[in-house]
């Protein structure tokens, strides 16, 4: 093939490849290239390692932000993204109007679904969407203050200020430690102008992240994740209560006995996603849940590893009644759920229209009450995955789990498939799992 009759796309992978080759040419070459050329640059550049050259592009980055988004963070690349936050530049506003640098927001949180920068609307609004919409110190608040005042920061050399979208893992290890220490002596170094924003928050070590939460603006946690916090639980109480725009709490092994609701009072009303597996859940607990702002909220709750076979059902219903218009995922694996509590919970069950996913695996229930599930579950025309425990019919001992009669089960699977069919439900996915 010659030449000219190339892909385009093959050309760019050459040039591209040709610049990677030699790092000090291509450092030197990046003031000169078309801007359409440093997205499919960086991609490559941060895939390759090439930490030199992805300095240099930081630092004269002709859009409004750069986003990790997608790309895959191994080992190697997590030494980039250091590099690259300590290639942030603070300069006047003066000289990023003129010409120069554009970077006012770079994200290096990972798995994002989003394009490495954003369209750009015009140099007089920078746009990003994934910017903070949250702080006092955001860019967006920041700018519409002195958009109403019709003036510019308080001088032409002020800094520019500019964002650090980040996700935390606080759990006391070195790496994490360095990390943070880097987030925040490049806060320093801007006297003011970069806003670290945090969006996911997971604290496993809060002995360590005690101090470290007070370096950060809470307002912007949007999900957060707690380990075994029990201990002092009210100054979590008292961080978690500043967390305005929280909307996923994900929390495991955190004995919250008889004192739910002090969380519950604690969490922003519009919370979406509730995760409490292994919380020690008691009745009090799910009866004050029930009765709760979040309980016609939630989308997602998940209640699994929590004894819920009290006599009295009412709460379990009442909650399932109330989330009847916004729940999308349950989960009440290892909940000890016989078909005494499942037969008083499912009429309320099957009026939760949206609910897309539930799953009650590993709880002792018995064919009849399977098949009486798929009887109420099939007219949710939403709902398409169906995860359901093994009847104990299957077990030689279902107290000590025997051994597992896979003939049975494989009839059960069979007369479930036949069931669905007969109700034009082949769309669903009913699915268990077996030792």
């Amino acid at each position: 093939m010659m030449m000219d009759e190339r892909d385009p796309s093959s050309l760019l992978d050459l040039a591209i490849q040709s610049l990677l080759s030699n790092e000090l040419v291509a450092i030197h070459s990046l003031g000169e290239i078309p801007r359409e050329l440093f997205v499919p640059l960086f991609s490559a550049a941060f895939t390759g390692g090439y930490r030199k050259i992805l300095t240099s592009m930081v630092k004269i980055w002709p859009f409004t932000c750069l986003h990790i988004g997608t790309l895959s963070v191994q080992e190697p690349q997590r030494e980039l993204l250091k590099a690259m936050v300590e290639s942030l530049q603070f300069l006047p506003a003066q000289d990023c109007s003129s010409g120069g640098p554009k970077l006012r927001i770079l994200d290096v949180r990972q798995g994002v679904d989003c394009k490495t920068t954003c369209p750009d609307f015009g140099a007089r609004s920078p746009t990003c969407f994934h910017g903070c919409t949250h702080s006092v110190h955001s860019i967006l608040k920041l700018e519409s203050q002195y958009s109403i005042v019709d003036l510019k920061p308080e001088s032409q050399s002020a800094i520019q200020p500019m964002e650090l979208l980040v996700d935390l893992s606080l759990d006391g290890t070195l790496r994490e430690r360095e990390f943070f220490a880097l987030l925040l002596n490049k806060v320093q170094q801007s006297s003011g102008s970069l806003h670290l924003c945090c969006r996911d928050l997971q604290i496993d070590r809060f002995s360590y992240a005690k101090n470290a939460l007070k370096f950060l603006d809470l307002t912007c946690i949007q999900n957060l994740t707690v380990d075994q916090a029990s201990l002092i639980f009210r100054v979590f109480l008292n961080y978690l209560g500043r967390m305005n725009c929280l909307k996923e709490l994900n929390l495991s092994s955190f004995s919250l006995t008889d004192h739910l609701d002090s969380l519950l009072r604690a969490l922003p009303p519009n919370l979406d996603f509730l995760y409490l597996p292994f919380c020690e859940i008691s009745y009090r607990d799910l009866k004050f849940l029930s009765q709760s702002a979040q309980a016609t909220h939630l989308k997602l709750l998940n209640l699994s590893n929590n004894p819920l076979y009290w006599d009295d059902c009412g709460p379990f219903q009442t909650l399932l009644q109330k989330l009847s218009d916004t729940l999308q995922h349950l989960a009440i694996n290892h909940c000890h759920l016989t078909d005494a509590i499942l037969s008083a919970i499912l009429p309320a069950l099957s009026k939760c229209s949206h609910l897309r996913v539930i799953s009650f695996v590993s709880n002792p229930i018995s064919m009849p009450m399977l098949l009486r599930i798929l009887h109420y579950l099939t007219p949710l025309m939403e709902l398409k995955y169906v995860i359901y425990p093994i009847p104990i019919h299957c077990y030689e001992q279902w107290q000590s789990h025997g051994r597992l009669d896979r003939q049975k089960l494989t009839d059960v699977q069979a007369q479930l498939k036949a069931m669905l069919q007969a109700a034009k439900r082949s769309d669903m996915n009913w699915i268990t799992y077996s030792q």
